[in-house]
């Protein structure tokens, strides 16, 4: 199931991947979550606060998953895969060679070459386009990928992204490829449903984002 959620605040969606991998249980479907975040730094939970810089007005959240210290914000698409692993009959480390690979053949799409390096994620020419961080929780994924596609990387300035210093990122649009999200959207959407082998089904119905839920 695809859920689109839009533009949210991060906290209230984080939140609701919580509870949903919390409830959920053998027969409850897989879901991909898609959404576009206000400006926020999240820092993961081995994360040292050294690496956030100088966030200014922007807020930084310390959350639940792998990694260090990344950006969000309006032009990135971030999607969360709600997806149990031993149903689908692959690990960890499968789990996140698949996501970048998927992120890889999409950036192909507009022949732009992209390749993974020692650090989780996807790079251009060195430069990071794509983000990932990660948590499982008896076997079922939370948290997941975010795809620069036509930001504002400033924000990024202001830490050390992913924990390197100087570490440079780059967008779809600045290397040639469209500006618009629902162009790129739907083209990661169908490698990542050709990499977990999933039929995708979209829904027009949000997760509950309520703080009360």
């Amino acid at each position: 199931m695809v859920r689109d959620l839009g533009r949210q605040a991060y906290e209230p969606v984080w939140h609701a991947m919580q509870r949903f991998t919390d409830q959920r249980d053998d027969d409850t479907l897989d879901e991909l979550w898609v959404v576009e975040h206000d400006p926020v730094f999240t820092l993961g939970q081995a994360g040292k606060v050294e690496h956030v810089l100088a966030p200014g007005e922007i807020p930084v959240v310390h959350v639940d998953r792998g990694g260090q210290v990344t950006y969000h914000g309006p032009g990135q698409i971030v999607i969360y895969p709600l997806l149990r692993l031993p149903r689908l009959g692959i690990g960890v480390r499968d789990y996140v060679c698949r996501i970048e690979q998927a992120i890889i053949d999409t950036l192909a799409e507009w022949n732009i070459g992209a390749e993974r390096l020692d650090a989780p994620g996807v790079y251009v020419a060195g430069a990071k386009i794509a983000a990932l961080g990660i948590r499982v929780r008896r076997g079922c994924t939370f948290h997941g990928l975010a795809f620069n596609v036509a930001m504002d990387l400033d924000p990024f300035h202001r830490i050390n992204p992913c924990g390197y210093e100087g570490l440079q990122v780059t967008t779809v649009l600045d290397l040639g490829g469209p500006s618009g999200m629902d162009a790129v959207k739907p083209v990661l959407l169908d490698h990542l449903a050709r990499q977990f082998g999933l039929l995708l089904q979209p829904v027009p119905e949000l997760p509950d984002l309520s703080a009360a839920a």
